[in-house]
């Protein structure tokens, strides 16, 4: 392991400047990826000696944590919290901009993976305890908190079955893994897995996600937007790859005699104005949010028979117009996106047939009759004629699988007490 650091750092310092063109080039399309530049260096403008430390990757991972990371600052806990990209600091920064502002949390860059980058965040913050979200695994960043005693734990943690199988032909994954002061997984198939690899401290805690705060204003502005009279289908968490699926998928939706009004909701913000174009290319009428809406998602024009969700941070908006929910990224072999936010609103959710990102809690929802999984070439039967399930099951299940926050708070104050 010593020498793969060794070569690893060796290979980051070669690519400096590639990382840095990489940054200038994504900030031509996101401006923010090229600001705070110094943080991925570790250089830090503020102190918080002593904070809890949250790494969270991108929007998903912060969406997650917003509840444990709430708990802990209502316990009196300072916070810092690091990200990578734009999508995951604005929402950071928009979720916590009182306790940013009152100084009990820092939303910041994670530093390049160079012990010298991390040696900054160290001195900057001085973290008692690390948690890194889901099972986002950088050696340097490992090796770093272990070699300056900061306990760091995999939180909300599962290891999907395709990953399992990687790391069986190539065992360095497993190996940075064990360095892990311990990890809070998500069910006790998610133990078994970890206890096969030998990580320490394995306790089962569940899935943070059901406990996300569910704004009521966006649940009352997607209720009085959903046209009357007409069924509503979303496609949430649209990936590129999927995206031709989907149109075919609309445009025969709205070939039918009743045609349904369609959310259609990209996964990447770079891709907004790619499917507006492509909507146009296949003359589909649609209304923009950006355009359409006003600030308190208000309709500001008739709506059209689709609507273009061109936003961040919206998700509870589009899904409370709906009666169903298609939820991206199954339909192609990286995995399924988040289930859990339609679930919590009591809506029929259909995925796709690649789950392994989401193995905890698809299987269990399947299982239930809450979630329906079919293949591309069924997904118009499946929006269409799956009945879906009655609301006191969505209920029940999502009365069965909460209580995450609860749980991995209390795991947490074990381990912060001296």
């Amino acid at each position: 392991m010593r020498l793969f650091l060794a070569l690893w750092s060796g290979l980051w310092t070669l690519c400096l400047p590639l990382i840095l063109v990489y940054l200038r080039r994504r900030a031509r399309k996101d401006a923010l990826y090229g600001q705070h530049l110094a943080e991925r260096f570790g250089r830090y403008p503020q102190r918080m000696p002593g904070a809890v430390w949250v790494h969270a990757v991108s929007l998903g991972e912060v969406r997650s944590a917003v509840p444990l990371i709430r708990g802990l600052l209502d316990r009196g806990e300072r916070v810092v919290i690091t990200l990578f990209t734009p999508a995951g600091r604005r929402e950071a920064e928009r979720v916590f901009a009182a306790d940013i502002a009152a100084g009990r949390l820092a939303a910041v860059w994670v530093p390049l993976e160079l012990d010298w980058c991390f040696g900054g965040f160290f001195r900057a913050f001085q973290p008692r305890l690390g948690l890194v979200m889901e099972i986002e695994i950088w050696p340097r960043m490992v090796w770093a908190a272990r070699a300056r005693g900061v306990p760091f734990y995999m939180c909300n943690a599962q290891y999907p079955v395709d990953s399992m199988m990687r790391d069986a032909k190539f065992p360095l994954r497993p190996a940075v893994m064990r360095r892990f002061a311990g990890a809070f997984v998500k069910s006790a198939l998610q133990k078994r897995r970890f206890d096969g690899i030998g990580v320490p401290d394995v306790t089962v805690t569940g899935e943070l996600r059901f406990d996300q705060p569910i704004p009521a204003a966006h649940l009352a502005a997607g209720q009085a937007a959903r046209p009357a009279g007409r069924r509503v289908i979303a496609f949430a968490s649209v990936t590129e790859p999927e995206e031709e699926l989907v149109l075919d998928t609309l445009s025969a939706l709205l070939a039918r005699p009743a045609p349904p009004f369609v959310v259609l909701i990209p996964r990447a913000p770079e891709r907004f104005d790619a499917m507006a174009q492509a909507l146009t290319d296949r003359g589909i009428a649609f209304t923009r949010r950006s355009t359409g809406f006003d600030a308190d998602l208000r309709p500001t024009q008739p709506l059209a028979d689709v609507l273009l969700g061109d936003s961040l941070g919206e998700m509870y908006f589009y899904l409370a117009m709906a009666d169903r929910v298609a939820v991206g990224g199954g339909f192609q072999p990286k995995g399924s996106h988040n289930i859990i936010e339609p679930l919590a609103l009591g809506k029929a959710v259909i995925v796709g047939p690649f789950v392994q990102t989401i193995e905890y809690p698809a299987v269990e929802a399947v299982a239930a009759g809450v979630c329906h999984q079919t293949r591309a070439e069924g997904l118009v039967q499946a929006l269409t004629d799956w009945p879906g399930p009655a609301p006191e099951a969505i209920a029940g299940f999502l009365e069965e699988h909460s209580g995450a926050t609860r749980r991995t708070l209390a795991e947490i104050e074990r381990r912060l007490r001296p």
